[in-house]
């Protein structure tokens, strides 16, 4: 046998941006599932904000490590050109970005240093570094704005109505441009609405149920909302972190929408998450002016058949089991937080 037959075949490698949050925890635990070597950049903050993959690390004594985090940050470029050095990532997922629409209303400098140059710093150090890395940008559903068509594909126009979807404008645009400029394997998933139990409780959807499960234990009176006549095309993020893989074992890269097809109200998500409580929404829900967008965007629901036809992706979890995932977890928390009787009265203001 020859000596090439002994040698062990090389384990992929991927660096997520935005590791700690929701879709990157999926993603992480999706790829070390597959084998990968997973690298995540993180922030330095004077807190841990590691909670949602915990659970993922090994013990650091242990020689196959497969899990390791670095510092870095996508306002900082010299970072960026480090981590790649270190990480020799095969596929590199930018899931990184301030990522809350009504908060970029508020901080749209920051928002656009971010959410935008963010990912031009991040594809100028992979052209630089590794650029035969396979690049998945994490592009949204509100590039769609104002919405042109129903439902939207990826030939719908875009027509931002938030710093966020302009930022995420400006990402999309120059993800396509490295492609086409330099020859990079470089695309863009659309995301539509994505939830699940790590989503961030300031998200429409992880507040209501989080406040739902407290209201049901009375830890909680009031839930304070703002529009709920926005529809939305919600899936589980669990689904959309293999479309992303998926986009990068492609023969070719190439812009995809990933979305269920179906949308829902706000207000329909109410009538779900509070029904599977036996509880009457009315009495405990205010509109509150400062929830609400200067610029709203009403109705999104995307067509992701290219997806289907090309990638073989379809959504395996529906909305009505995603709310009940969501309750179920959110309830658990609740009854924990009341065992504990840490709650406070500020708390029950919601």
């Amino acid at each position: 046998m020859s000596r090439r037959a002994h040698q062990p075949v090389e384990r992929k490698r991927a660096l997520i941006t935005g590791i700690t949050g929701q879709d990157g925890a999926y993603l992480a635990q999706f790829l070390l599932g597959r084998g990968y070597e997973v690298h995540g950049l993180i922030r330095r903050s004077s807190s841990f904000n590691t909670g949602r993959i915990d659970h993922l690390y090994q013990d650091p004594h242990e020689p196959d490590v497969r899990l390791r985090l670095h510092h870095g940050d996508l306002t900082d470029g010299s970072s960026l050109n480090r981590v790649l050095r270190a990480a020799r990532p095969h596929e590199v997922y930018n899931l990184g970005a301030q990522s809350h629409v009504r908060v970029s209303f508020d901080v749209p400098e920051y928002t656009g240093e971010v959410t935008a140059l963010g990912v031009v710093r991040l594809l100028e150090a992979v052209r630089e570094e590794c650029p035969e890395a396979r690049f998945f940008q994490a592009s949204s559903s509100e590039l769609y704005g104002d919405v042109a068509e129903v439902p939207q594909t990826e030939n719908t126009p875009f027509r931002p109505r938030s710093p966020y979807a302009a930022a995420k404008a400006y990402a999309f645009h120059i993800t396509r441009g490295y492609r086409e400029a330099y020859g990079l394997f470089a695309c863009n998933g659309i995301l539509f609405n994505h939830e699940s139990p790590l989503r961030g409780e300031t998200f429409v959807t992880r507040k209501i149920t989080r406040a739902a499960t407290r209201i049901k234990l009375g830890l909680q009176d009031k839930l304070y909302l703002g529009n709920l006549e926005a529809r939305r095309d919600w899936g589980f993020a669990g689904d959309y972190v293999d479309a992303m893989w998926r986009m990068l074992q492609a023969d070719a890269a190439d812009d995809y929408v990933v979305a269920t097809g179906e949308s829902h109200s706000v207000r329909e998500f109410l009538d779900a998450v509070f029904g599977l409580l036996d509880l009457d929404w009315r009495p405990s829900v205010e509109i509150d002016p400062r929830y609400l967008r200067p610029a709203e965007v009403d109705a999104l629901r995307g067509d992701a058949s290219k997806a289907r036809a090309r990638l073989g992706w379809r959504p395996t979890v529906g909305f009505r089991e995603l709310v009940k995932m969501m309750v179920d977890s959110d309830l658990s928390l609740a009854q924990a937080e009341q065992r504990s009787g840490l709650h406070s009265h500020r708390s029950r203001e919601g």
